[in-house]
C-alpha cells in the first residue's frame, strides 16, 4: 500500500544539499506528546531494540518505521554498504509485526542515503528531506547513535514525528515535524518542532 511521503518538496528527488537549511521553529522543549493518530488509535510504545537508532511515526496511523544500525559481524562496525536497517512495525494492521519497506517507500519516503566518513562514521540523510544532516557514529557508551542538532544542541536522536493534514501521496501537507532526543552531556530530553 502506498503511503504519504515524509515531507513535501521537489528537492526530495534532487542531490543532497551541501548546507543545512534553516527551518521555522514552532516550539522547542515544550511540545506535548501526541496520543492518538488520525484513525483514532492510541500510539503503542515502540519496543526497545539494542541496535535501534531512532524510529519515525506519523499522524496518519500508529505504525512505526524503525531505523537500526546494521553491524558487520567481521569488523564490529556499522556495515559500509548498508549501515542502517529500516523496516515497519505494523501496529495498525497487525500486532506490531515487522514488515520490509516497499521499493517506493525506500526510494522516495522512508529510506536513507549514507556516505562513509571513515572510522565507522557516516553522513545519513532521509531521502524525502535530505536538507538535515545526521551523523551515525559510536557514542561514549560504545554504541552507535544518530547525532543531530536540535534547538541548537547536539543530541542523540530518538524519534521523529510527522503531522500531516491532507495533500497527496507525492505532496502531503506537512503541518510540522517533531524531533526528539537527549543531550548526551546532561541526559535531558530535547524536543523541537518545525515546518519544513
Amino acid at each position: 500500500m502506498l503511503i504519504f511521503c515524509l515531507f513535501t518538496t521537489a528537492t526530495a528527488f534532487k542531490a543532497h544539499a551541501s548546507i543545512l537549511v534553516t527551518c521555522d521553529t514552532l516550539s522547542a522543549d515544550t511540545v506535548p506528546p501526541v496520543y492518538k493518530a488520525q484513525d483514532g488509535k492510541v500510539y503503542p510504545p515502540v519496543p526497545d531494540n539494542p541496535n535501534r537508532l531512532f524510529y519515525l511515526q506519523r499522524s496518519k496511523n500508529i505504525n512505526a518505521v524503525c531505523y537500526d544500525v546494521n553491524i558487520n559481524a567481521e569488523t564490529g562496525l556499522a556495515d559500509e554498504k548498508s549501515p542502517v536497517n529500516i523496516y515497519w512495525l505494523r501496529f495498525a494492521e497487525a500486532n506490531g509485526e515487522k514488515e520490509d519497506l516497499t521499493y517506493i517507500q525506500r526510494k522516495f519516503a522512508y529510506g536513507i542515503t549514507s556516505k562513509p566518513l571513515g572510522n565507522g562514521n557516516f553522513d545519513i540523510r532521509l531521502v524525502s528531506y535530505d536538507k538535515i544532516p545526521f551523523k551515525l557514529m559510536q557514542g561514549s557508551d560504545g554504541k552507535y547513535h544518530i547525532f543531530a542538532f536540535i534547538s541548537k544542541k547536539r543530541i542523540l536522536l530518538k524519534s521523529i514525528f510527522i503531522k500531516t493534514d491532507g495533500g497527496s501521496m507525492w505532496s502531503p501537507n506537512v503541518i510540522f515535524v517533531e524531533m526528539k532526543g537527549t543531550d548526551p552531556e546532561t541526559g535531558k530530553e530535547v524536543t523541537e518542532r518545525f515546518k519544513p
